[in-house]
């Protein structure tokens, strides 16, 4: 390894200094390398007044935009620790969790500062808004109004000619040091601060840069949150260590307005989870492909690739018609769906991981297995806690440089969660081939047992039932050693079609019978239950299945 963390970032920026790296989608507000290095110093002599000291640790609370981005980096990059926190969480949620990380600094959101309590932000000394250095508020006795005053003054002193890209510096500090803490909020409900270091994101930034995962100028269209890993680290330090130009969204990111951003910016590269795609194929495609002609017209070998090729040639319109690749992680991609693209050859990878490793773990770029999330990436092992990994399911343990440095403040868990001979715990379960292609079957604790001791993951299951008509949502659950589906229809689609909501029982009930003879015998499920509302769900839209046990 030639460059620390923080050197990615300082390279980068004075490579590309002329270039647009920031823009937000629904301003039309662009930054280029040299303006985000501005702000990104403005925001340095800031810290400095205030007396922030490297190793510090800054809140961040917001929806994506590019000032978002410039905080995030200049915390960093000033050698400060960032805790970005997703601003769907609930206010008390984030004053936890501003409190637990001992935060001094932070900059929020104004429509989501309206909601906090300040008198319960314990640790912080100053709050700023994201998107303009001002002040929100500051603990008694501290001065950040008197030293945004004079920030312009002090910018033009200790840059008099401006600040050029020779005269860019950023922190030295050791990669093996905290650099991010980030807040997961899991599906018990109970959030953890993961600390990764630079050497962590290092590890995956080398990753990327060695299979030329982006090129100079190169577009990219930001939907996934920021504060999340996933899109962290795809659609922000990937892209701009390449020198790209990054469009951010900035609104709900609907289906609908996704689409016409895609049509607008026309990205060469994509970050999403699956729930995106399958929304697409199931409302656009899979109707398609039920025709009785297409049906037919795909059996004839010759003609089924130009049908193929047809509906590739739409799906890469839909996407803007320059799209490189497509990166889908986050979640299992629907099997029904990921057949499809494979068919087409449509320009998509998967990968695997989790926060505690920042956050990829495997990925295939090159060649896709049907149903695999790859292999491990370089600098990284993984293995099966099973005596026969290629044919029975154990935990899938992992190793390596992006590996976590352990939680927040938190020992009991940080040792719950590695083995004694160092081997981090993911909680997934899975199985290898015999090529090392890496197969996840579910969560253990998801998993239940048969009443012939079969496990049962019913994650495998859901994928299955949620490819069937007017099925929106769907949980399953073992309820006195019966297999239980839960599903919230989708009613929209049940309109459109000018089904009475008083046929759902018996439209279920033929789901089910028509479903079990695809299950294996121990699968079956004994009843299909309507549930009349959306299931509650995590802030990256897992669904909390603690809830519907």
């Amino acid at each position: 390894m030639n460059r620390k963390f923080i050197q990615f970032f300082e390279d980068s920026i004075k490579k590309h200094w002329d270039l647009v790296a920031l823009t937000n989608y629904a301003k039309n507000q662009h930054y280029t390398y040299g303006d985000m290095a501005k702000e990104i110093k403005r925001r340095h002599l800031l810290f400095e007044e205030l007396g922030i000291q490297q190793g510090d640790h800054v809140a961040l609370v917001g929806p994506n935009s590019p000032e978002w981005v410039i905080t995030f980096i200049a915390t960093i990059t000033y050698g400060a620790v960032i805790v970005p926190i997703l601003p769907d969480f609930h206010p008390n949620d984030i004053h936890n969790i501003v409190n637990h990380s001992e935060a001094k600094l932070m900059f929020v959101d104004k429509l989501c500062w309206n909601e906090l309590d300040q008198s319960q932000l314990n640790s912080v000394r100053y709050v700023l808004p994201i998107t303009q250095l001002t002040c929100l508020h500051q603990a008694e006795g501290e001065s950040l109004d008197v030293c945004l005053a004079h920030l312009d003054d002090r910018f033009k002193t200790v840059y008099p000619n401006g600040l050029e890209p020779e005269n860019l510096r950023f922190a030295d500090k050791d990669d093996e040091e905290v650099a991010v803490i980030n807040y997961t909020s899991g599906t018990t409900g109970f959030s953890k601060g993961v600390m990764l270091t630079g050497d962590n994101f290092c590890c995956l930034i080398e990753y990327a840069e060695r299979h030329n995962l982006g090129s100079r100028g190169d577009r990219v269209l930001s939907f996934l949150p920021l504060a999340h890993m996933f899109g962290c680290v795809n659609d922000l330090f990937f892209p701009l260590s390449f020198g790209e130009h990054i469009t951010f969204l900035t609104k709900i990111p609907t289906p609908k307005a996704i689409l016409k951003a895609m049509g607008d910016v026309k990205p060469n590269w994509i970050s999403s989870v699956p729930i995106f795609l399958e929304a697409i194929y199931k409302k656009a495609i899979a109707p398609q492909l039920k025709k009785r002609s297409i049906r037919l017209m795909t059996k004839i070998p010759v003609v089924s690739n130009l049908i193929y090729g047809t509906f590739r040639k739409k799906l890469l319109e839909v996407f803007g018609g320059e799209l490189n690749k497509i990166f889908i992680g986050g979640a299992p991609l629907n099997r029904e769906v990921e057949d499809f693209l494979l068919k087409i050859k449509f320009p998509f990878s998967i990968g695997y991981g989790m926060t505690e490793c920042a956050p990829i773990i495997c990925a295939d770029i090159a060649e896709l297995t049907p149903h695999s999330v790859g292999h491990p990436v370089e600098g990284v092992q993984v293995k099966v806690d099973s005596d026969d990994p290629i044919h029975v399911d154990g935990e899938i343990l992992v190793k390596g440089r992006n590996v976590m440095k352990g939680y927040f403040r938190n020992e009991e868990a940080t040792q719950a969660t590695f083995t004694e001979d160092g081997w981090l715990k993911t909680g997934d379960v899975g199985l290898f081939d015999k090529a090392g292609n890496l197969f996840i079957r579910g969560r253990c604790k998801n998993m239940f047992l048969s009443a012939t001791g079969q496990n049962i993951y019913p994650e495998e299951i859901e994928a299955k039932l949620s490819n069937l008509p007017y099925v929106a949502e769907c949980v399953v659950v073992q309820r006195e050693n019966k297999i239980v589906a839960l599903v919230y229809p989708n009613f929209a689609e049940m309109e459109e079609h000018n089904i009475p909501r008083e046929n759902l029982a018996s439209l279920m009930e033929e789901h089910r019978k028509a479903l079990n003879p695809q299950l294996a015998a121990y699968e079956y499920i004994d009843s299909i239950v309507i549930h009349p509302t959306e299931f509650e769900k995590t802030p990256k839209r897992s669904i909390k299945r603690y809830k519907y046990k």
